[in-house]
């Protein structure tokens, strides 16, 4: 039980994460190293204790009662680059690692600037824009299993889909990831345009976690959720963007119940109006235990 000693209790999960939304964790525990990582599993396995790994919580929805377990929060965030591959920790800012690899000519990661994840959050999600995504430039994966194994994961193993990764089916935490890159010396400029789009026709600066539910084929769920008369709508705290049908924001004490029902609220009023069920792209946590 000596790792408990390690730990902190009720930690209240609303601080680590962009909704701003969240009750305390049982337990909380920030490894910044692999070994303790690997350390953080051993314990909960042995222990039977639930985990949830998080990284900076941009694309979580954490239940206002809590997580009754353990809340690992990865900040294994080393960084290095040797001939066009980064070797980055999980825990990594993965809009820094954006702006590093396009200030150095290499292009693949232009659009993560802005987005405000971590490196293992973007691979678990196979996050992407304008035409990018991460499947394109993992080259190898450091993975911690449930029991605190290290396991070498080649990229090309990896299955990806869109906001799809195989390590969604999987009990661990992503330690590190190697990403190979190319030359493209307009990279720098090309993510300037991609941020400035962003920053103009998205809620760049509200609380919310990105894209609330995922683009159904041959078209996307922000135009089917305008069309549907649904910007501004609100729930208590919660409310779709008035800028970007497609996010939900928190105008000030908002909680997860506010949020929940909001994204039925349109799922139900764009079924009626489109026939299409849109899917939540956002990870609802719920209590657990």
């Amino acid at each position: 039980m000596e790792f408990l000693s390690e730990c902190r209790e009720g930690v209240f999960l609303s601080a680590f994460s962009t909704f701003g939304i969240g009750g305390a964790a049982r337990f909380f525990f920030e490894p910044k190293k692999v070994e303790d990582l690997q350390k953080a599993f051993r314990w909960a396995f042995t222990t039977g204790t639930e985990v949830l790994v998080v990284g900076r919580g941009s694309n979580c929805l954490f239940a206002d009662d809590g997580f009754d377990g353990l809340v690992i929060k990865n900040s294994v965030a080393h960084c290095k680059e040797e001939s066009g591959t980064f070797s980055v920790g999980g825990g990594y800012s993965f809009s820094r690692l954006g702006v590093q690899s396009a200030r150095s000519g290499l292009g693949g990661l232009e659009f993560a600037a802005g987005i405000p994840g971590t490196v293992g959050g973007a691979v678990y999600m196979n996050a992407g824009a304008h035409g990018q995504c991460t499947a394109d430039i993992v080259s190898f994966v450091d993975y911690v299993n449930e029991k605190g194994e290290r396991i070498s994961v080649s990229g090309e193993t990896i299955e990806f889909g869109y906001r799809y990764s195989s390590f969604q089916h999987l009990k661990g935490a992503i330690a590190s990831v190697d990403m190979t890159l190319n030359l493209f010396p307009e990279a720098f400029e090309r993510q300037k345009e991609m941020l400035k789009r962003r920053k103009g026709t998205q809620p760049y600066h509200e609380r919310s976690a990105g894209c609330s539910f995922r683009n159904p084929p041959g078209t996307s769920a922000g135009k089917l959720i305008e069309e549907a008369g649904l910007k501004g709508v609100q729930i208590g705290g919660a409310q779709i963007s008035t800028m970007h049908a497609n996010f939900i924001i928190n105008t000030g004490g908002a909680k997860a119940s506010d949020v929940i029902h909001l994204l039925d609220h349109v799922r139900e009023m764009v079924y009626r109006k489109t026939g299409v069920l849109l899917e939540p792209e956002v990870r609802i946590i719920e209590r657990g235990g």
